[in-house]
């Protein structure tokens, strides 16, 4: 690794997200008490993937909430990605009333409650894929865009330019979140995947996925690594890692970086990321040394630069 150093423009926040397995509760709350005294600017807390899974209940995580922000960090809560029933609205309900915490909308009903209660986040679930769907949800009163994975880097740059940010009617500029590290989240179904692959049925799961802290890997017929199934989600095989494009975030207008936790080795991740893009050292020799540390394997920029998403290269 080398130790030459580039003095940073300006800051790039660092956005934990929510962690999108399921962990046990014991593994959240070491977790979090390890996030407290990261680099981390914010972090994203909640469940947004399966409403079984219930480790913490909200109440739990207000308090953890507070926590954080005790030790310095922002935090927002986050809504359920796919709302199916009566009790995941009234969940939203509760959120939309505790008034300590912004909240990140997963999808419309979110928004259509949330909007006007709460400061709103947009997660990188809506389909936000321009400029103008941008300002209709800054005249909900977003404040943040997390912009969708699969978007080009260059494309945020025109749906928020840095040099015309979107802005709220109150004359608030938009800030633009991009997803740097994790596997990218590329699909909800009403059926739990993880659930199907052991033969169990969705409300009689055993809670399978428990026994997969990053998920359950699907490989092609030839044997690749394909997708991950992680209850009614699907994930990439291969990790988004924008170590190296923090020049091409900056030029985007990208000024909060998204990471998206792993089970093994993710403080070590956080801490590169905040050496390379906000204290100049070099990327070189960071993610090789990352397996070592359980981080999963196979990294990919191919959205970021407008070519197949799990492909990867360093120009």
């Amino acid at each position: 690794m080398t130790a030459s150093k580039i003095e940073p423009a300006v800051r790039l926040a660092l956005s934990v997200g929510p962690v999108l397995y399921h962990w046990p509760r014991e593994t959240l709350l070491r977790f979090y008490a390890e996030l407290a005294d990261s680099p981390a600017d914010t972090v994203v807390l909640g469940e947004s993937v399966c409403a079984r899974r219930r480790e913490l209940r909200l109440d739990d995580w207000l308090a953890l909430g507070r926590e954080l922000v005790a030790a310095g960090k922002e935090v927002v809560l986050v809504a359920q990605a796919l709302i199916e029933s009566e009790a995941d609205l009234r969940l939203l309900e509760r959120q939309g009333e505790q008034d300590e915490f912004a909240v990140e909308a997963g999808d419309a009903s979110a928004l259509q409650l949330l909007a006007g209660r709460v400061p709103l986040v947009l997660g990188p679930h809506l389909n936000i894929y321009s400029r103008e769907a941008l300002r209709e949800h800054a005249d909900l009163g977003a404040t943040r865009w997390v912009a969708p994975v699969e978007l080009p880097l260059d494309a945020l740059g025109l749906v928020n330019p840095p040099a015309d940010p979107v802005r709220t009617p109150q004359g608030q500029a938009i800030t633009t979140e991009a997803w740097v590290f994790g596997r990218l989240p590329l699909a909800f179904s009403a059926r739990c995947f993880t659930a199907r692959h052991h033969r169990r049925s969705k409300d009689d799961c055993a809670y399978r996925c428990l026994d997969d802290p990053d998920g359950l890997l699907v490989s092609s017929t030839e044997g690749q690594p394909f997708l991950v199934l992680n209850g009614p989600q699907t994930q990439s095989a291969t990790v988004q890692n924008l170590l190296h494009d923090g020049p091409a975030l900056r030029a985007a207008g990208v000024s909060r970086l998204r990471l998206s936790p792993c089970a093994q080795g993710f403080m070590q991740v956080l801490q590169d990321f905040d050496a390379v893009m906000n204290a100049g050292l070099s990327a070189v020799g960071r993610a090789s040394a990352w397996a070592g540390l359980g981080v999963p394997a196979n990294s990919s920029n191919g959205f970021a630069h407008r070519r197949a998403g799990m492909t990867w290269s360093v120009e």
